[in-house]
């Protein structure tokens, strides 16, 4: 939160950053796209890199200082009743449009690739957890909604994990 406590810890910092282990976000950059996305951009990546490299300059004017991040209740994970929740392979029984993804049961450190195979054969990527952290559990919103038609396979969750659709609408 302040230079004090992050200038110690600078080449770890820069090495998390690096692995894009920091901030937490769980999945793969660039596989599908996401509106609640908090990774960090190749350009902030950067300046962090060439801050620790640079000698870890303490700044001097404190109103380029960022706010101190707050939570609320909307960025806590939520699933409600209409929801459809997939274990192994699914097959969308009926169009459905869907706003986003919640893992439910992922285990720490797993890796998974969820696509959709539309009926016509077309590949949409859904969401690619990486070292899943459950400690840091949030849903996966994308950007758009995604309409999935019936028919559509639910692919790359395995059997022993469970994640939910998360419908859009009513």
């Amino acid at each position: 939160m302040t230079y004090s406590d992050a200038q110690p810890k600078a080449n770890e910092i820069k090495e998390a950053v690096l692995a894009r282990r920091m901030p937490p976000w769980g999945a793969v950059k660039g596989f599908g796209h996401f509106r609640n996305d908090q990774s960090l951009t190749q350009e902030q990546i950067e300046l962090i890199t060439k801050w620790v490299d640079g000698g870890i300059r303490r700044g001097n004017n404190p109103r380029q200082l960022p706010e101190v991040p707050t939570f609320t209740a909307s960025d806590l994970p939520v699933v409600d009743d209409r929801a459809i929740t997939v274990q192994g392979p699914t097959v969308v029984s009926e169009s459905i449009l869907v706003r986003g993804l919640q893992p439910q049961r992922v285990s720490p450190g797993q890796s998974i690739r969820i696509v959709a195979v539309l009926p016509g054969g077309s590949v949409e990527p859904l969401v690619w957890l990486h070292d899943y952290q459950t400690r840091y559990a949030h849903p996966f919103l994308f950007r758009e909604p995604v309409r999935l038609p019936a028919g559509t396979q639910i692919q790359g969750v395995p059997a022993d994990a469970v994640v939910a659709l998360l419908r859009a609408g009513k």
